[in-house]
């Protein structure tokens, strides 16, 4: 019997598949990030993740919200993580009140139908919150969002430390100020970094923060979250975002990020955010030893 054609095709074969191997081992992602330290981690630890499965990754991260959304939305990267908030007012113009599974399931249909697919979201709920420091006189025995609303059209000076985007956005303070009949006056808005920002509040410079919930700072300089009364801020679940091609091209990317949004959840992201701005590791740093910690 002649063995030798059964042979070259076996050999073809193993050769087409080294080739597949070969390809998908040598793929180059571009993965996103926003400009602030939970997305600066967490671009990294997807780095780091998806470089120990074989992935080439150029990590492309310091963006605005809008920059890395145009930029996936054109190719220009390939994945990030969002958050369901923002995707649902800022991209998507919805404006009812859902629940955190209803604006899941908003936004993974309505940012499905331009080609993006969201995976698993993550526990961790990174939503808007107004933080002030306890002692300081102008803030004091505040409990709830219509309180500080109530301190501003009595018409006083409270200083409100921002990021760049939140005073501009329909779910920052355009939309709150709206919801909860006030407002705070260009005067006392001060858009800045939101690291500078808990230094000043701190220090007295400022009154209140338009903080992110997850912020490490906030349990670290003992600060106090004020209630949002009247609900006004929708979940910002933080959650692994993928161009549909890619993901069609590498299947497996769903079960490496979905490995991680799946465990993270506020106390994680407070504690990884504290370890980069309240003890100075470096993001790398981080990023690494929570994969070690997760056995990846």
């Amino acid at each position: 019997m002649n063995f030798a054609p059964k042979l070259a095709k076996t050999l073809l074969s193993a050769a087409a598949i080294a080739l597949v191997t070969t390809s998908a081992w040598a793929a180059t992602l571009t993965v996103g990030g926003k400009n602030f330290t939970e997305q600066l981690i967490i671009a990294e630890i997807t780095k780091q993740l998806l470089e120990s499965k074989g992935y080439t990754v150029d990590k492309k991260d310091g963006m605005g919200t809008k920059i890395v959304r145009a930029a996936l939305e054109n190719g220009e990267v390939d994945l990030y993580w969002e958050y369901t908030g923002t995707s649902l007012i800022t991209f998507n113009k919805v404006t009812e009140r859902l629940s955190p599974e209803e604006t899941y399931n908003r936004v993974k249909k309505l940012d499905g139908e331009k080609g993006l697919v969201w995976l698993a979201p993550s526990a961790a709920n990174n939503t808007y919150a107004y933080v002030i420091k306890p002692g300081n006189a102008k803030t004091e025995g505040m409990e709830t969002i219509s309180d500080l609303a109530k301190a501003y059209n009595d018409g006083k000076e409270i200083l409100m430390g921002t990021t760049a985007e939140y005073p501009k956005r329909p779910d920052g303070l355009i939309g709150l100020q709206e919801v909860y009949g006030f407002e705070a006056g260009r005067a006392n808005v001060r858009p800045m970094d939101l690291g500078l920002a808990y230094n000043a509040l701190a220090n007295g410079d400022l009154d209140t923060i338009a903080a992110q919930a997850t912020d490490g700072q906030i349990a670290a300089l003992g600060l106090k979250t004020l209630k949002d009364d009247k609900g006004f801020f929708p979940n910002y679940a933080l959650t692994p975002v993928v161009r549909k091609e890619v993901l069609d091209e590498n299947p497996d990317l769903k079960g490496t990020l979905e490995a991680v949004s799946t465990k993270l959840d506020d106390a994680t992201m407070q504690r990884l955010n504290s370890e980069v701005d309240v003890e100075k590791k470096t993001i790398e740093t981080v990023a690494a030893d929570y994969l070690k910690s997760l056995g990846m």
